[in-house]
């Protein structure tokens, strides 16, 4: 887990962690950038820094690729295939929380989530 919004290309190339631009690359960080701004540890770009202390996102987003390779992902496939734009929330540095858990990611979310919304 994390918490980032991460968006195409997941894949590049050369298989390696750089930055793949899309073609629509200004779109996708104006939809990531609308979603993290209203989450304030997300937007901050550190936010699990007891996990990960060398993970930093500016501004609580990324490219997927620059972040780890993932070739064949459904995120770059339905944008290529199916000319759907799709990005990748992480909601939290646990991939598993507990359910009494769920209320406070709501709360964290809850803005975010009506943002991204209002992007369509």
């Amino acid at each position: 887990g994390s918490l980032v919004v991460n968006y195409p290309f997941d894949d590049d190339e050369q298989g390696v962690a750089i930055y793949s631009k899309s073609p629509d690359d200004a779109v996708f960080q104006q939809l990531a950038l609308s979603y993290s701004k209203e989450n304030t540890k997300m937007y901050q770009g550190s936010p699990c820094k007891d996990m990960y202390p060398s993970e930093y996102f500016p501004h609580g987003i990324t490219n997927g690729a620059q972040w780890y390779n993932v070739p064949g992902g459904m995120q770059d496939w339905n944008y290529l295939h199916t000319n759907c734009f799709e990005v990748t929330i992480e909601l939290g540095c646990v991939k598993y929380p507990k359910a009494e858990e769920l209320p406070k990611y709501w709360e964290q979310n809850r803005r975010s989530l009506l943002q991204f919304m209002k992007q369509v």
